[in-house]
């Protein structure tokens, strides 16, 4: 899931990036409501997370603009005003959850886990690339019927494998869109999360499916289908 945060606490988004990221979550910040509307409208994001007390205007504001330029993604509210009045000014203007600061990591973690089930319940939430499951909504992962443990980088490498099956993605490309860095030629980090990767989906299951090619990349071999 892209996660799209934009609140001016430097601390706090420093702390919530680590957190999210740690737990799997792609993470992009804004530290204004005019740098955060920028990236909202270019950025593809699965979820918005909005503060309210914004310098020079109110994160109400943000949200009002987000739909008036037809953004729909799904925006929570993180703030210290906590009164009835704005929580219901917040999801009468269209903010699927409002959670008031402070908040310990663990309770965002959980509402994120609600949207993105909600989401999941209105779309393709089930892949399979053979017998290969990817249950969108749940992050389970299972082959042949064997539940499989995956870190949160795994987890990731995965979907990025499962969602171009058949195509060859280069180190560069699974960089980027996991570690969200650029790519470093000195560095075996793909490989490692690669191995452990193939030991876990491939080992003990008969055909192979994460197939290394030599000087090119790595591809997940099979169709990908969605239920």
């Amino acid at each position: 899931m892209k996660i799209l945060l934009i609140d001016d606490e430097e601390k706090l988004v420093v702390h919530l990036q680590k957190g999210l990221r740690q737990a799997g979550y792609a993470v992009d910040t804004a530290l204004s409501a005019a740098t955060g509307l920028e990236m909202a409208a270019v950025g593809d994001y699965e979820l918005i997370l909005l503060d309210l007390m914004l310098p020079g205007t109110t994160g109400f504001d943000v949200l009002r603009t987000l739909r008036a330029f037809g953004l729909n993604a799904p925006v929570m509210i993180l703030s210290a005003l906590n009164q009835s009045k704005h929580v219901v000014e917040g999801l009468d203007l269209g903010a699927v959850d409002y959670l008031r600061k402070p908040f310990e990591l663990e309770e965002l973690l959980a509402r994120i886990r609600t949207v993105q089930r909600n989401q999941a319940g209105s779309k393709l939430a089930v892949w399979r690339v053979g017998d290969l499951v990817m249950d969108l909504a749940t992050r389970n992962v299972s082959r042949a019927g064997q539940t499989i443990a995956l870190t949160p980088r795994e987890y990731q490498l995965l979907e990025q494998l499962m969602r171009q099956s058949g195509r060859v993605l280069s180190k560069a490309q699974l960089t980027e869109k996991v570690w969200e860095t650029d790519f470093d030629r000195g560095s075996n980090v793909v490989e490692v999360h690669i191995h452990q990767l193939r030991k876990k989906i491939d080992r003990g299951f008969g055909v192979p499916l994460l197939e290394t090619v030599v000087g090119v990349g790595y591809r997940l071999k099979g169709a990908l289908e969605i239920n």
